[in-house]
């Protein structure tokens, strides 16, 4: 399920429990879109789409850089951050060892 952050002080409710996937994102970004695509199709991870531009604070806050940034969390605590585009089958493998802890 892919959610859209509103509120800056709702994002740690949201990754506090269960395996997140929040996805740094901006409307600009080519590669950003392409990442969106597939993770609308992602069924099996809870999805957190936060914009980078709305959301200055959260971006600065966990180093973000560049878009699209992915970090995945595990009750409350980044396990992996990824920078830049990645494939399903990448997202997939992250997952996987990531519910495997």
């Amino acid at each position: 399920m892919v959610k859209y952050l509103e509120k800056s002080e709702d994002y740690f409710d949201l990754v506090e429990k269960g395996i997140i996937l929040v996805d740094f994102y901006t409307e600009w970004c080519g590669p950003c879109k392409m990442l969106g695509s597939i993770l609308e199709e992602i069924d099996y991870i809870d999805i957190l789409k936060v914009d980078a531009d709305k959301f200055p604070d959260l971006a600065m806050k966990f180093g973000v850089m560049s878009v699209p940034t992915l970090c995945f969390y595990k009750d409350g605590l980044i396990l992996q951050k990824e920078i830049g585009y990645r494939t399903p089958e990448e997202i997939r493998e992250i997952y996987k060892k990531i519910s495997d802890n």
